[in-house]
């Protein structure tokens, strides 16, 4: 694979050892993808769509042009999007040029979309940046949205700051045994909340939206609330207001919804209660949270996309 003008040395560096992600799995993504996350150092991206269906302060009116990166460095028993993101995803892999993929969201912010986001980012931040640098480089400044699931390393975090307008994180678990569990990850916990303070240190508790009401800057943290584990969901809203601000904007999601892969599970296998929403809302307006967003008990409907498709979520 060509490098040139896509890559820099240190970018190079990283994916020539790979350590981009806490995994540290140390391959060469240059010949191969044998890492953890299953991929290469191209541009692997299983859908670039328009996606009208995050937070409104996100989507705005018109929608956001997402970028679906194939693999993940989380393998999540309960997915929704475990098509792009398990190793051996049925709509998983497909390689793309730079300029292939420069072209598509051109062609779409040309629509009147504002907003790029990158999904599952975590593991390929270098393709993150290439994207953005070549973006700028005809002109284009979407507001930038980094949507990724908080298994991130700090120091990549700060290495975004100036690149990202909108960090858009998931915060899933604060036990360790959970997210073994669930993610395959006991680090998790630990890792999730350093990377929330960087993203925190970089934009404060503020979101400040244009005339549209979109949102043009800052962080807002996203929590599934998981069947049968309203205690842990308790947990990672106490963490959130003791560890960073309950004037953080947070994202309340009910839109769980089982998959094959946890049809004999205990407590996975069937849908969310009202009742354990309407219970960590509560906690949520309890613990003083100010800003933010709830769903409603049908919303798992509209979120199970189909990555076979052109738009997975139309």
């Amino acid at each position: 694979m060509k490098t040139e003008n896509i890559y820099t040395r240190d970018e190079i560096e990283l994916l020539s050892n790979c350590t981009l992600c806490p995994r540290e799995c140390g391959v060469n993504r240059f010949e191969g993808g044998d890492g953890y996350c299953g991929m290469d150092a191209g541009f692997n991206i299983a859908s670039i769509c328009i996606h009208r269906g995050e937070e409104p302060a996100i989507s705005g009116p018109d929608g956001i042009c997402n970028i679906f990166f194939s693999g993940c460095n989380l393998h999540c028993i309960f997915c929704q999007n475990h098509e792009i993101s398990h190793p051996g995803g049925d709509a998983g892999l497909s390689r793309q040029s730079l300029g292939y993929v420069l072209d598509q969201v051109e062609k779409i912010l040309a629509s009147g979309i504002r907003a790029l986001g990158f999904v599952s980012p975590s593991h390929v931040f270098p393709q993150v940046k290439a994207i953005i640098r070549g973006l700028k480089a005809r002109g284009l400044n979407p507001i930038t949205i980094y949507n990724t699931n908080g298994y991130d390393k700090p120091e990549v975090i700060d290495s975004l700051d100036g690149l990202i307008d909108v960090y858009l994180p998931d915060y899933k678990y604060v036990t360790p045994e959970i997210a073994e569990e669930f993610s395959d990850a006991s680090d998790y916990p630990s890792v999730a909340i350093k990377a929330l303070k960087r993203m925190y240190y970089q934009k404060g508790s503020t979101l400040p939206l244009d005339n549209e009401s979109r949102a043009m800057n800052g962080i807002l943290i996203r929590h599934l609330v998981l069947p049968g584990h309203t205690e842990e969901s308790k947990k990672v809203l106490r963490s959130i207001a003791d560890e960073l601000s309950t004037g953080v904007h947070l994202s309340l999601m009910s839109q769980y919804h089982p998959t094959p892969f946890v049809k004999d599970h205990l407590t996975l296998s069937r849908s969310l209660y009202k009742e354990e929403y309407e219970m960590i809302a509560e906690a949520m307006e309890n613990l003083g949270f100010r800003n933010g967003w709830v769903q409603d008990m049908d919303s798992y409907k509209n979120y199970r996309p189909d990555f076979s498709r052109d738009h997975p979520f139309e």
